[in-house]
């Protein structure tokens, strides 16, 4: 074979020889590269590897993995190291590339399947003309820029050729690539907003009329003579998608109803799909539109549900992380960046993508405007319809077979794919900042709410486990008609990326229906207890919501909601759950990470939960005593925030509130004296710097504010202990009668106490305080439910300048993100863009 054939196919003969797949060894004197298994292997293996390096080192750079593979393709190809003969021959040979198509477009045809499968048509309906609208006012434009650019650089003399590159270029500059969208818009946390929404709608519609028209390019191109035969491949593949739609489709309709709900699909049933996909593929092949054509088709009829996501679980790690790779190495590999020789060309295909993009971006931006948008979400829109992936790479590929684009072309096509997607995310991100209202709010504690005024409360919730204690707190915090309460439930769900993870995004639910997949029956679970719970119980209002994150950004998910939401309390449970012999063990350590963020940056008071199981109050006669809460009060904004909370129960009917004040005795070494920052930028230390007496004597003004209003409630109980150290502190906790059902405790961050004085030097979980963390420890008070609370303190405190709730001067709003009066490094968090919540 000469030199000169390194990875060209046009006029070179390769010889197979059948008996060399797998060889007997290199101890034989075999090279392992001779064998097309191992090679084969080998191949895989190296860009499987390279395309991981790629997404690991383009990760910061918020680019999609399509990016990742394609590059990977390119650096393996004639462009980087495939400029070494040596490398080619012995990597990638011609003898090689047979094998390596086959698998590829194995994977190709598996991956469109499950992007069919993806696709809700009925997103269609909801936002039909609209959709549609925006999808073709953004094709418009960039596919009449490719036809004109094609027939401007077309040299072709044959008109049927010429048309061919026509369409073809046209179509490769329109599409849009809808799983690189979805992936990228949830990334910026737009998928759920409107913005995010249309933009899934309209690249469905984009991809819809994209495949239609490959279809009709790849009829034109397979067919030599402009005879009837165009025709019968479009008329064909219009039977098939018929037979699809009104044969396959009820079949499997009746092997989802043969299934009970919640049972696992039979390995029959998946198995006879997936054939079909193969079928699919075959039949469409024959016919003379492309295989992947099929499979995207037998995928669409699929419908959304269990099914569904079954089939994406089982596929979508193999298929997307071994085999898809293949192809874009494949595209790769024929493309040869070195072939686009003048300055011309390459001036050439800026000018084309400047054009392409600021086409789509004007015409998706004006159809906006007719609807009402504004230009700043149009332009966001507009470039988000710019993500280019896996059909622009079909259909370039396949214009490479075919002989339309040649080597340059080819490049040029893959280099603007790539630069086209690769801007998007960036830009969007700096560009499309939804609205904030930053106008502050005041009631950002429990201490600072109005007796008398709706009292807004943020739950967050990892599995239905959390929800009975949580349902029960609730209660207890005894919603009223004149003091409502309104509970934001948030399901926290981790983004993984995976497509089965997307759906429970983009999904509406509607009563009835199955759940998509465990995560969204967990979310079902939770709502509909506290759906239950809303109707049940009066003054109520609940909404539901899921949090869908990586959970390193969690938190910023939940304090934008309370911020936006305007909440006074968000309650997180802790990340240890009690385990059947009554010790506490560690569920997921991201939770513990997203509690420690959360404190460091909420906007308003915060309570982290230990469940250890929490009676139920609600079907319980008033007059009954159900509840025992004990309140430890050693001082401090934190203790009173506390205070203020058990305050609020004591009012239910059914609760009785036992405050315990911890007083420093004659042999206290020295009162409370505030720790100082060991460095004031570091965000993981919260210190509350501010005077020890004016400290203590707000706890004092509390306390008898406290104890007059509560004079004649018999349900309260006060006590003051005196003690000198920790160990007189743990002495006089554990002689608490063991009647209460629920510790509620200030996290008293900042403030060195000797009453707590050695508590801190054995602390496992620093972030609940020293008390918090005593009473949440395996060997303490096994059955009492801890609630540590942590008061907001950045919008000013109890200063002149903010005053009580009901003072006239309280309703002076503080600058935003500023104490009025004493400084508190309790940091507020800059205003940040908002992070969408989505609704179920």
């Amino acid at each position: 074979m000469p030199s000169t054939a390194v990875n060209r196919t046009e006029n070179t003969i390769v010889c197979y020889a059948p008996t060399m797949i797998t060889t007997n060894g290199i101890w034989q004197g075999d090279n392992p590269l001779e064998y097309s298994l191992p090679l084969f292997i080998l191949q895989l293996t190296l860009v499987v590897v390279t395309t991981r390096v790629l997404v690991f080192i383009l990760k910061p750079l918020r680019q999609p993995r399509v990016i990742a593979e394609i590059l990977g393709g390119v650096i393996l190809g004639p462009t980087v190291l495939g400029r070494n003969k040596e490398f080619a021959n012995a990597i990638f040979p011609l003898r090689s590339v047979m094998v390596l198509e086959t698998m590829a477009n194995i994977g190709l045809l598996y991956f469109l399947f499950l992007v069919g499968v993806e696709m809700d048509i009925a997103v269609l309906r909801r936002n039909g003309r609209k959709a549609i609208s925006i999808a073709i006012g953004g094709m418009i434009l960039p596919f009449m820029t490719g036809c004109t650019f094609a027939l401007i650089t077309s040299k072709a003399s044959d008109d049927a050729h010429r048309g061919t590159l026509v369409l073809f270029l046209g179509v490769s500059l329109a599409v849009t690539a809808f799983p690189v969208l979805a992936r990228i818009l949830a990334e910026l946390k737009l998928i759920n907003t409107e913005l995010g929404r249309i933009a899934m709608s309209s690249a469905l519609v984009n991809d819809i009329c994209a495949w239609i028209l490959l279809a009709i390019a790849i009829a034109i191109a397979e067919s030599d003579s402009t005879s009837l035969a165009s025709l019968w491949v479009v008329l064909s593949s219009a039977a098939f998608i018929a037979f699809c739609v009104f044969a396959v489709r009820p079949a499997i309709m009746w092997m989802i109803r043969r299934t009970p709900e919640g049972e696992n699909f039979s390995d029959f049933y998946i198995c006879l799909i997936l054939t079909g996909v193969m079928i699919s593929g075959f039949v469409t092949d024959a016919i003379g539109t492309h295989s992947v054509f099929g499979a995207f088709i037998f995928g669409l009829i699929i419908p959304n549900g269990p099914l569904g996501v079954t089939l994406i679980e089982k596929l979508e790690d193999f298929v997307s992380g071994l085999l898809l790779p293949l192809f874009f190495a494949i595209s790769g590999l024929k493309t040869n960046i070195y072939a686009i020789d003048k300055a011309s060309t390459w001036g050439n295909i800026l000018t084309l993508i400047s054009i392409a993009c600021v086409g789509k971006v004007f015409g998706t931006a004006l159809v906006g405007y007719f609807y009402n948008m504004e230009l700043q979400e149009g332009i966001a829109l507009g470039l988000l319809m710019n993500t280019k992936g896996l059909v622009e790479m079909i259909i370039l590929n396949v214009g490479k077979d075919q002989n339309i684009l040649d080597d340059k072309s080819f490049a040029l096509m893959v280099v603007s794919a790539v630069l086209m997607t690769g801007i998007v995310a960036p830009i969007v991100t700096t560009l499309y900042r939804p609205a904030r209202r930053l106008v502050p709010y005041k009631r950002r504690t429990i201490q600072r709410s109005k007796p008398d005024a709706e009292l807004r409360i943020l739950s967050c919730i990892h599995t239905p486990r959390n929800v009975p204690t949580i349902i029960n707190l609730l209660e207890a915090t005894h919603p009223t008609k004149k003091s409502p309460i309104c509970i934001y439930v948030v399901h926290l769900v981790e983004l993984t990326g995976r497509a089965s993870a997307m759906l429970v995004v983009h999904s509406t639910r509607k009563s009835g229906r199955p759940a998509l997949n465990r995560t969204q029956a967990q979310s079902d679970h939770i709502f509909n207890a506290f759906e239950n719970y809303e109707q049940h119980a009066g003054c109520v209002s609940v909404q539901p919501l899921t949090a869908i994150s990586p959970y390193s950004s969690m938190h910023e998910d939940i304090c934008n909601l309370a911020e936006d939401k305007r909440v006074a309390f968000i309650i997180i449970p802790f990340h240890k759950q009690q385990t059947v012999d009554g010790g506490m063990e560690s569920t997921n350590p991201a939770f513990r990470a997203i509690n420690q963020n959360v404190l460091a940056n909420a906007p308003c008071s915060v309570g982290i939960l230990v469940d250890r199981g929490l009676s139920g109050t609600t079907r319980l006669a008033a007059n009954q005593v159900s509840h025992h809460v004990a309140v430890l009060f050693f001082g401090g904004p934190d203790d009173r925030e506390a205070l203020a909370y058990a305050r609020r129960m004591s009012d239910h009917p059914g609760i009785s509130v036992t405050v315990m004040r911890f007083i420093p005795g004659d042999d206290a070494a020295g009162a409370a004296v505030v720790e100082p920052s060991p460095e004031p930028n570091d965000p993981r230390v919260l210190t509350v710097v501010t005077d020890n007496d004016k400290e203590r004597q707000h706890d004092q003004e509390y306390i008898n504010d406290f104890r007059m209003k509560t004079a004649n409630n018999e349900s309260i109980t006060y006590n003051e202990v005196v003690v000198n150290n920790g160990e007189e502190t743990v002495a006089a906790i554990r002689s608490i009668d063991s009647i209460h059902d629920l510790y509620i405790v200030g996290r008293g961050q900042g403030m060195i106490s000797p009453l707590t004085a050695g508590l801190t030097d054995w602390s496992e979980c620093p972030e609940l305080g020293a008390i918090g963390d005593l009473l949440a420890s395996s060997d303490f008070a096994a059955t009492v439910s801890v609630l540590v609370v942590q008061q907001y303190v950045g919008l000013g405190l109890h200063g002149e300048e903010v005053g009580t709730p009901d003072s006239p001067i309280g309703d002076q709003e503080a600058p935003f993100g500023t104490a009025a009066g004493h400084h508190m490094d309790r940091r507020t968090p800059p205003p940040q863009p908002a992070r969408n919540m989505y609704s179920p």
